[in-house]
């Protein structure tokens, strides 16, 4: 199971949850139909859209918020496998470097392994442990990634890795 995202609130009463996502791959995971893992508990998607920044689910045989108020705050989970998406050459998914070294070329220094991924619509920035550094994917930053040995070598531009 990955973590596609988080359950943050509700829309209305009649058990429509908002959901931030944190897939690369949102409408394809939240389709009509697609199952979700939330505190062990699966559940169907019967409806999907999006609004502002969140995705609206409505799930199978629930109706009433009252039926899933206790899974505000969540970590919505899905089978990795259960939606299939090839990516072009040189795109990887979150999964895939999310746990990568990254390198500095420049020192030969391991700055850290990466924990998140940052979608900011133009470049995604990649986090290095709790925070400790964050490295845009820019071509001119990012110089390779090589996701079978779990390794990024980056050259910074000069203050990026400034304290």
């Amino acid at each position: 199971m990955i973590d596609i995202g988080t359950l943050v609130n509700f829309h209305g009463v009649r058990g429509e949850v908002k959901v931030l996502s944190s897939s690369d791959f949102a409408f394809e995971r939240f389709s009509k139909g697609q199952t979700v893992t939330i505190k062990n508990e699966t559940y169907t998607i019967t409806n999907y859209r999006k609004h502002k920044n969140f995705h609206l689910l409505t799930f199978e045989g629930i109706s009433n918020i009252n039926e899933v108020e206790h899974l505000k705050g969540e970590t919505v989970y899905q089978a990795f496998d259960a939606v299939d998406m090839e990516l072009p050459e040189g795109q990887y998914h979150f999964n895939d470097i999310i746990g990568c070294e990254v390198v500095n070329l420049n020192t030969n220094e391991v700055l850290g392994t990466i924990s998140a991924i940052l979608p900011t619509g133009s470049k995604d920035v990649f986090v290095i442990g709790d925070y400790k550094y964050m490295i845009p994917n820019a071509e001119d930053i990012v110089k390779s990634i090589d996701v079978e040995n779990k390794t990024i070598e980056i050259e910074p531009i000069e203050g990026l890795l400034d304290l």
